[in-house]
């Protein structure tokens, strides 16, 4: 597995950022945040919060501590243990999003809802495209019991493919259930804690509010040491204020909250922090939009803090697999490398996060390909200098048939999907659009590609687990 690295850039000076960071800390000190979980209060009260209720005002130096606490870099395993995703620095990782409502059938091209079954063929797809590098449920099953859809979905994400794993779980039973299957794969407790294949992708309302399964969430997992995501989901202009300097303001402190929880709960515990800039509502559709070009604020916030980052790009509020969605994801994935964004999820997402396509989720992946082309290191030696080379063919020679060139035209960057044949080869070939040839794309890597499967006992105790789920609903 490759990696892209961002470039840093960054759209905050110093300044800026000490700005910032001192409005966070100010929210929280004077103006406080509300808790809805009594277990989290009494944590920032003993550690010396100020509490009034469910209002809680948290003091600038259990931020402080906690900054220097948490570890800098998480690294997420594959199921055999080995370190493929190091979260931390300007390291980009690609992945797809979770829980989509409806479906683009990549074979008919119909808008539907999505089953069980397009789920494991969306991890099966990720598991064989070569720049994806971890993996999230993509789409909501409508034919299982929505109430334990989640666990469904973990199953299915731990058994088709072997990359990491982001996952959503729907309430603290659903997140319970995840980790348990998770351990059993990995090894037990101790060896998932080690060697994490997973992290579990919280939401909560705004930085401001702190709903209790977010809340209970965050601590189950501080206090097993996993890996955790916990991102304010504010909408500029709704749950946090239109300016994008203060709605950052606001979503960094709720994210800085649940860092100071997760590090009373446990210290050191392993925390992933926002680098998503929340959307500006859409004044004229009132549409969240995905592709904003208003990002890379709170990922300048966060480089800051030194601390690993999950980061939105690669969805279009298109309705389908276009011209614009190609646009929107190139643009958003390729800014989001230039600003360091450590995990990058979302790709594939169309309408506004509303509905998933298989065939983009390929175009996206074709993308990756060339900002990893892109971003990849220069090297400037004697040998790619090829002065030797240069003198021997002489002013005006050619130099298609020599060794040299021999030896080094396959470095060069070649695509799969896009087009780069003459006007002849193309209408040779059918004529066929960028989307078309994704879609075939799609339909052969589904066809032929076979995912390593789980032992027999591991995949006999993850069927307990669901039955245990489907029982208790």
């Amino acid at each position: 597995m490759t990696q892209a690295n961002g470039l840093h850039i960054t759209r905050l000076s110093d300044e800026q950022f000490e700005k910032m960071h001192a409005a966070s800390l100010e929210i929280l000190e004077r103006i406080g945040v509300r808790l809805h979980l009594q277990e989290a209060i009494d944590l920032l009260k003993k550690a010396g919060a100020r509490v009034e209720g469910d209002l809680v005002f948290v003091p600038h130096t259990l931020v402080e501590k906690a900054l220097a606490t948490a570890p800098k870099q998480v690294t997420l395993h594959d199921r055999h243990g080995n370190p493929v995703m190091p979260l931390g620095g300007n390291r980009c990782f690609f992945g797809p999003g979770s829980d989509c409502l409806n479906i683009i059938d990549h074979r008919s091209g119909e808008r539907r809802r999505p089953v069980m079954q397009d789920v494991i063929e969306g991890v099966t797809l990720c598991d064989a495209l070569p720049n994806i590098d971890f993996v999230m449920s993509m789409l909501l099953p409508s034919d299982v019991d929505q109430a334990i859809a989640d666990t469904y979905q973990m199953k299915a994400m731990l058994s088709y493919t072997t990359k990491p794993i982001l996952y959503v779980s729907y309430e603290v039973r659903g997140l319970v259930d995840a980790v348990e299957m998770a351990e059993t794969v990995a090894g037990g407790e101790a060896a998932l804690r080690e060697k994490p294949i997973l992290t579990c992708y919280i939401n909560v309302v705004s930085g401001a509010v702190h709903n209790e399964e977010g809340l209970r969430k965050l601590l189950y997992l501080s206090g097993k040491g996993l890996p955790t995501l916990y991102i304010p989901g504010s909408c500029a202009g709704v749950t946090s204020p239109m300016t994008m300097a203060g709605a950052v303001a606001l979503d960094m402190a709720g994210g800085l909250l649940g860092l100071v929880l997760a590090q009373l709960n446990r210290e050191g515990a392993p925390f992933i922090v926002s680098a998503m800039d929340p959307a500006a509502l859409d004044m004229k559709t009132m549409v969240s939009p995905y592709a904003y070009p208003e990002r890379g604020i709170i990922r300048a916030v966060s480089q800051h803090y030194d601390l690993p980052t999950l980061a939105l790009a690669g969805g279009s509020d298109s309705k389908l697999s276009d011209q614009q969605a190609a646009a929107e994801a190139a643009l958003t994935m390729l800014a989001d490398v230039l600003l360091g964004g450590n995990i990058v999820h979302d790709l594939g997402y169309l309408e506004s996060g509303l509905t998933y396509s298989f065939a983009q989720l390929a175009v996206c992946d074709q993308i990756v390909s060339w900002i990893k082309a892109f971003t990849s290191e220069i090297e400037v030696s004697d040998e790619t200098l090829a002065l030797d080379e240069i003198a021997a063919v002489g002013p005006g020679g050619n130099y298609l048939a020599t060794k040299h060139t021999k030896k080094h035209f396959r470095e060069t960057w070649y695509p799969q999907l896009f087009e780069r044949g003459t006007y002849a080869d193309w209408v040779q070939k059918g004529s066929k659009t960028l989307i078309e040839r994704a879609s075939e794309r799609v339909q052969k890597i589904l066809a032929e590609h076979l995912p390593e499967p789980l032992p027999e006992d591991v995949k006999a105790r993850l069927r307990e687990i669901v039955k245990r789920a489907e029982f208790k609903t």
